[in-house]
């Protein structure tokens, strides 16, 4: 099933399901203590987002807690497409009191005012006006820091001697240690046994007591909540909590002071916390400029949460930028966000990576994945709609990468800058066969190629790399390849190719009842190989290909032996394991490559 989004008449807020109303903070303030911003201004208003094909993904949920399971890619969705959100306005007296609560806040007791920085190479490419709001500038290296402390600092100080908890594989957890050793508490933070040493390290080093429990964050957040209980500590959450987003806010205040007439403010999504408190100020300021959220394809749990009128927890949830990566926003952050944010923007992982680079090019500077999420979703946005000569924002979220990491980054950066492409080709097997290729891609720099013989090909199959300066030259290479009986492809955007099959190549066989398939790991030491016992000997294992990504998760391609009569048997023993996966078979690149 399909449906068609068509701005603005059809938005999430025009769904078939009632629109829930969570009460949350409904304190008022006893009178409007001070006459704020008179030079109340945004931009010029303008039309929302264009026609838009969304494919359908979500099972129909229950008055429950719905759980769904996201494929790895929103293949209807075009990154930079506006998907529509009608905000309903929320109530003006409990805004009011975020407003002031905002202006109020402490978090400059151990936050900068991050710099608002021009991009200039950005900002000439778009033929736009570029920012980039620096939160990665922070003394943890990113914005998190401020809900911590806001939260903690409103703590009466009988429940700080007590000490405080929380849950966190990043950037969160080092908020609140630093915050805890500030305000002189303990604190004790919970992190997933899958999280990598320098995460735990940089935690310690702030003075932190980290406990590893569970493999994933929500074992660890079950553990840090029944801890809360038994033992006293006050738990601190990573957005879901008034305090929180009013902390995160004061991003929105800095951003204000820092530059005026805005036409949109792009916001990295996880929890929700960060876009809750800026929009919170932004709508009350300057309600014309346009907040934006940016969610990875894999890890659209807001965006999803929107359409569906009630919170949708995800099953799946890719890790690609792990600081994004929530399976399940909060319930005041989705209030906030269905009250006053104008939409939602994906973006593709190949996308993130060419933002990490753009920031790299700018200045020098690493970002961490999900701290490039936001730059990705407004370059992506100023494409798709050509906006022009506007003042856009993008908040840099944070650079906490692992190093580990960047050599996935670098792999995708061109491809989703569209400066590279990744190609397949079929040629005749025969001598002569690989000059004649090679003379016809002369045109274009060729940066990677992988190629072997294989005996059960009828034809030989090349795939590669090339530099891409016009979208066109491209175009007109691969029709000059085909015209000469030499079957093109292009997999530019297929991560399976580019993170797997590229090494596969020439691995073709033909194996009776093979199937394929891509199975989320957690990365700990084992992993690997307790899964495989899982299958082995049952099913005959004919192909396995992994390589640590510095990801929480790791992504594994297996191949196994299994008759049509034991599908059923098989699928049952890859539920029980509890592991994401997706059988491959379907997968165009897949049989291309690999399979004969």
């Amino acid at each position: 099933m399909e449906f068609l989004c068509l701005a603005p008449t059809h938005s999430f807020s025009i769904n078939p399901k009632s629109t829930k109303n969570i009460s949350i903070d409904r304190t008022s303030t006893t009178g409007r203590i001070m006459k704020m911003y008179q030079n109340m201004r945004g931009s010029t208003i303008r039309p929302s987002a264009l026609p838009l094909k969304m494919k359908r993904l979500i099972s129909p949920s229950d008055s429950s807690a719905p759980v769904v399971s996201v494929p790895a890619n929103l293949p209807k969705v075009t990154p930079g497409e506006l998907i529509v959100n009608n905000p309903t306005g929320g109530d003006k007296d409990e805004l009011f009191q975020y407003l002031v609560d905002i202006l109020a806040s402490p978090v400059y007791d151990v936050a900068i005012e991050s710099p608002l920085e021009l991009a200039t190479k950005l900002s000439a490419r778009l033929g736009v006006n570029f920012y980039l709001k620096r939160e990665d500038k922070q003394l943890v290296l990113s914005f998190k820091l401020r809900g911590a402390y806001n939260m903690m600092s409103s703590l009466p100080r009988e429940e700080l001697d007590k000490g405080v908890i929380t849950a966190s594989a990043g950037n969160h957890a080092q908020g609140v240690a630093l915050a805890a050793e500030r305000l002189k508490c303990y604190a004790k933070i919970v992190m997933p046994t899958t999280t990598p040493q320098i995460k735990v390290d940089a935690v310690r080093a702030l003075g932190g007591d980290v406990q590893l429990e569970g493999q994933t964050f929500d074992e660890a957040q079950e553990f840090a909540l029944k801890e809360s209980q038994e033992k006293g500590y006050t738990f601190i959450p990573a957005y879901d909590a008034p305090e929180i987003i009013k902390g995160q806010g004061t991003v929105g205040t800095e951003i204000n002071r820092q530059l005026k007439d805005i036409y949109a403010v792009f916001v990295p999504v996880g929890g929700g916390g960060l876009i809750s408190g800026v929009a919170s100020y932004f709508k009350q300021v300057a309600p014309n400029t346009k907040i934006i959220g940016v969610e990875p394809t894999g890890a659209a749990s807001m965006t999803l949460s929107l359409y569906e009128g009630e919170i949708i927890k995800l099953e799946n949830v890719d890790t690609f930028a792990d600081g994004v990566a929530v399976a399940q926003v909060g319930e005041y952050t989705f209030a906030k966000c269905q009250e006053l944010i104008d939409g939602m923007v994906l973006v593709r992982n190949d996308g993130i990576s060419a933002a990490v680079k753009d920031v790299y090019d700018e200045g020098r500077n690493i970002l961490e994945t999900s701290g490039a999420v936001a730059i990705a979703g407004a370059t992506a946005y100023c494409e798709y709609y050509n906006i022009k000569n506007e003042n856009i924002v993008a908040i840099a979220s944070g650079a906490n990468m692992d190093f580990s990491k960047l050599h996935k980054v670098t792999e995708l950066a061109g491809l989703g800058a569209e400066t590279e492409a990744l190609l397949a080709t079929f040629m005749i097997e025969q001598p002569g066969s690989f000059k004649t290729f090679a003379q016809l891609v002369a045109s274009m720099n060729i940066t990677e190629v992988t190629y072997r013989f294989t005996s059960e090909r009828k034809q030989a199959l090349v795939l590669y790399r090339v530099d891409v300066d016009e979208k066109s030259d491209l175009e007109e290479m691969i029709k000059k390849l085909n015209s000469s009986n030499m079957n093109t492809f292009n997999f530019s955007h297929n991560e399976l190719v580019s993170e797997h099959l590229k090494h596969l190549i020439g691995g073709s066989a033909s194996i009776s009842d093979e199937i394929f398939g891509e199975f989320t790991l957690p990365e700990k030491a084992g992993t690997l190989s307790t899964f495989l016992e899982a299958f082995s000997p049952r099913w005959n294992i004919t192909l396995c290909r992994y390589r640590d990504q510095g990801d929480i998760n790791g992504n594994v391609l297996v191949g196994f032996q299994v008759p049509q009569s034991e599908m059923d048997e098989f699928k049952s023993q890859a539920d029980g394991l509890g592991y994401p996966y997706e059988l491959d078979n379907f997968n165009e690149a897949f049989n291309i490559v690999v399979a004969e």
